[in-house]
């Protein structure tokens, strides 16, 4: 069933060459967005395992910073139990320099000493009574 045209083409060959064509575009269509979907897929697959191997490298980074700030944390506590160390030794000896001190002022004035420590038992014992 074909016509001729004015120009004188026959249209069934062109709707028979033409359906021809539209299945091969569309077939090539379908290959072509089949292959668009294998390759977003593949895309996606490596970027996973990218991010993946970005995960467990920033992970890595992570427990090596922690550890860092772990032995700083050791090390400045250690400096400040070494700097506390030599504060005490420091008031222990100015506590026995003032013992001495004082074992020598009563050794050089024992009567000045008993009356201070008497007056002092004093002192104390009437703030304790109150107005008794």
């Amino acid at each position: 069933m074909s016509t001729t045209t004015r120009n004188g083409s026959s249209t069934g060959d062109v709707a028979v060459s033409g359906t021809g064509a539209f299945k091969t575009n569309l077939s090539e269509a379908g290959t072509s967005l089949k292959q668009a979907a294998v390759d977003s897929g593949d895309a996606l697959r490596n970027a996973a395992i990218a991010a993946g191997e970005e995960l467990r490298v920033g992970k890595a980074n992570l427990k090596a910073d922690l550890a860092d700030t772990a032995l700083a944390g050791i090390a400045a506590a250690e400096v400040a139990g070494s700097a506390a160390r030599e504060q005490v030794d420091e008031l222990m000896d100015k506590g026995r320099d003032l013992i001495d001190s004082a074992a020598e002022l009563i050794r050089e004035r024992p009567i000045v000493s008993f009356g201070v420590a008497f007056a002092t038992g004093w002192v104390i014992a009437k703030m304790l009574r109150g107005n008794r």
